[in-house]
């Protein structure tokens, strides 16, 4: 995982800076590029499914239904053109915050990793429904980055599992560190 997201970065610095292309195929394609070619994006995703996982049972699962039920309602927010403030100081705050966590161990209680899922969420969300180009359908593109988002947190997820393997947590714990120090460059960048 820490080799892919470097890789990332450093063999495709258009990924890490922009978006999915506005004509990427239509709003679906769109939608669903949006997430996993936004480094921005795509490590928050994943690291919602590997907290999930990393803190357990009922959040293993329920951190990623609430991540983009929460998301699509930012998305909307996003669409009808309600302001929200420092959104891409949220989405590099998410990283760091969520990446933290994993690396520092921590083991909120469900409630609490919920609310903070859900506020990250909405930024995540308004920044798709900001950026959603005005010639697509917003249906199939919330489609694209609801499902996107969601294989993200499986991504996450599977990762997590390794928890359960001898020296596993200290991968785990190793991905939330890049996590959050890739949520810190964009932060300072």
């Amino acid at each position: 995982m820490n080799l892919l997201l470097i890789s990332l970065l450093i063999l495709m610095p258009e990924i890490a800076l922009a978006h999915a292309p506005e004509g990427a195929g239509g709003g679906f394609v769109t939608g669903f590029l949006h997430p996993i070619m936004g480094v921005d994006h795509l490590v928050a995703m994943v690291a919602v499914g590997l907290w999930g996982a990393f803190l357990g049972e009922r959040a293993l699962w329920i951190l990623p239904i609430v991540f983009p039920s929460i998301m699509a309602v930012g998305a909307a927010f996003g669409i009808v053109g309600l302001e929200i403030p420092l959104v891409e100081f949220v989405i590099a705050l998410s990283g760091i915050v969520l990446g933290a966590l994993i690396a520092l161990r921590v083991r909120a209680p469900l409630a609490i990793a919920m609310v903070l899922v859900g506020i990250f969420a909405i930024f995540h969300g308004y920044a798709h429904g900001v950026e959603m180009p005005e010639q697509i359908s917003a249906i199939t593109y919330s489609a694209g980055f609801v499902i996107g988002t969601g294989l993200l947190h499986l991504a996450g997820v599977a990762i997590g599992f390794a928890t359960r393997l001898p020296r596993g947590e200290l991968l785990v714990r190793g991905c939330g560190g890049v996590i959050s120090a890739i949520g810190l460059s964009y932060l300072v960048g």
